[in-house]
């Protein structure tokens, strides 16, 4: 059975100096059939119509790819810069890993190291979802991941510069400053207003010689574990609605615990 692919069609054209082209150079090639043919001009009917039919494919293919054909964006999102999958196998408890792939386009920028693979873990029904940069955060949010059932996260990738410029290009958390100055410097980037008087709880753990401040801000709800590595600070942050957060704080304060740069 024949499939349609391409269709080229080359109809009568004058040439510059306004001379008419003979019918019998008109030439038609189309996948539809294995063949190519030489047409007359009693056959540019046929002609004409395969090219209105590529048309009306290549349109239908812009709008499935621009609004309406969500599974062809779906099949086509992998492909995109920044939308690499990076999730594991849902293990025994029916969670996943995620790992930034190498690949990974964003954030890089001129005399930017590459960024730091880091991971955490989910439940097996949440994923990532696109990032824009009129976002909360704008270009620094490197990805979003959601849950419709337990909620969302982010996680932010900032350059060191915004607190010191001589941290060199292997910063650690503790040369920025301790948890207050961290999450007063990007607390309000996370919930849209001054963290005063929010901050429910504060530490700092040692995960294999890397520290990760911890903060737990309400309201509104949002956990988040931060870290510096190379020449910038990354901070996953996870939130819900105040019934997800009741329902589902376990899960939610899980995931924000497993974040870690490999």
């Amino acid at each position: 059975m024949a499939t349609v692919l391409s269709t080229i069609c080359v109809l009568p054209l004058r040439n510059p100096q306004h001379m008419p082209i003979p019918p019998s150079r008109i030439l038609c090639h189309s996948s539809v059939s294995k063949d190519s043919c030489t047409i007359n001009s009693g056959e540019s009917k046929k002609c004409s119509s395969l090219l209105v039919n590529r048309r009306a494919l290549l349109a239908s293919g812009v709008s499935l790819l621009g609004f309406q054909g969500e599974s062809l964006a779906v099949v086509k999102q992998g492909l995109l810069a920044g939308r690499i999958p990076g999730l594991s196998e849902p293990d025994e408890q029916g969670w996943r890993t995620y790992r930034r792939p190498d690949e990974k386009s964003g954030g890089h920028g001129v005399g930017w190291s590459p960024i730091i693979p880091y991971t955490f873990s989910v439940p097996q029904e949440w994923e990532e979802v696109p990032v824009s940069i009129a976002d909360l955060g704008g270009t620094e949010i490197d990805l979003r991941f959601s849950s419709s059932k337990e909620g969302r996260l982010f996680v932010i990738v900032a350059p060191v510069l915004r607190f010191s410029d001589d941290l060199g290009d292997d910063a650690k958390i503790e040369q920025i400053g301790p948890p207050d100055k961290v999450i007063n410097a990007f607390g309000p980037e996370v919930i849209g207003e001054n963290v005063e008087g929010k901050v429910l709880s504060a530490s700092a753990e040692e995960h294999e010689g890397r520290t990760y401040y911890q903060f737990e801000l309400e309201p509104p709800h949002v956990l988040i574990t931060a870290t510096a590595a190379g020449n910038r600070l990354y901070l996953l942050g996870v939130t819900g609605s105040g019934l997800q957060w009741k329902r589902h704080y376990n899960d939610l304060k899980k995931i924000a615990q497993s974040f870690r740069i490999v």
